[in-house]
């Protein structure tokens, strides 16, 4: 893992750090000695990461569906903290479903956990961002809406949204010094996918066989593009969207 000197002593504000890529993105950015916010659902595991991690690592426990929730969580951190620099909006679920079993509550719990709180917290943030001078938002796509996934329509749909958001917003925003690009992570075979998803090893072979890299993409791969797009190094990348997916195919 490169080590940013420019990150340090910085805030980062990470959504869904609790598991999979998220927790990985709290490690890389703590290992960065970033003052680290992150935000989840599972206070077990968020006390567990912070105590874990050590003193500049906060956990704040927000049910990010809530946009209200999630902007008092926000406020509470630059009180606490200070202005963000950087903010990666990670939180997500890919919840399978059958085309034609998804109703209209279906729909709009999939786009408010998987969209809608990227889009306010862009929002929240930027004031902050703002009287910093400029900062970086990193949003979290998935390769899902590139390559097509069976019975992950819903989630693709919003996963498609959040580079449209990003495309756009990094024009607005530009003149701010403000950075908005998206991460999207291939075949990421984390805990909770395994256990739901590739609970055969032959699949995780499967899909690995399908990279140009034939090699597992973990969370770490994802934690460090994260870390080379939130510092200076990157200061001329913006409206981008990168794939961390071993060249999949």
């Amino acid at each position: 893992m490169t080590y940013y000197p420019d990150l340090a002593g910085r805030v980062v504000i990470i959504t869904g750090g609790t598991s999979g890529i998220g927790e990985s993105v709290v490690r890389a950015f703590a290992a960065n000695d970033c003052r680290v916010a992150f935000l989840g659902r599972s206070r077990d595991r968020g006390a567990a990461l912070v105590a874990e991690l050590g003193g500049n690592v906060h956990f704040f426990p927000c049910d990010l569906v809530d946009v209200n929730a999630l902007r008092d969580a926000l406020g509470q951190i630059h009180a606490r903290l200070g202005p963000a620099c950087a903010l990666i909006n990670n939180a997500a679920n890919d919840q399978r479903q059958k085309f034609e079993d998804v109703t209209g509550e279906d729909f709009e719990r999939m786009m408010a956990v998987n969209f809608r709180h990227v889009f306010f917290a862009c929002q929240a943030i930027l004031p902050q961002m703002r009287a910093l001078g400029g900062g970086s938002i990193i949003n979290m796509s998935s390769g899902a809406w590139v390559g097509g996934v069976v019975d992950l329509e819903a989630y693709s749909s919003a996963k498609a949204a959040i580079v449209g958001l990003t495309n756009s917003l990094a024009r607005s925003v530009g003149p701010d010094r403000i950075r908005v690009n998206a991460l999207v992570p291939g075949m990421i075979f984390t805990e909770r996918q395994r256990r739901l998803w590739f609970k055969d090893e032959s699949l995780v072979a499967t899909g690995i066989a399908r990279q140009c890299l034939q090699e597992e993409v973990t969370g770490e791969d994802v934690a460090n593009a994260a870390l080379f797009l939130a510092s200076n190094d990157s200061r001329m990348i913006t409206k981008q969207f990168i794939m961390v997916n071993g060249g999949l195919r």
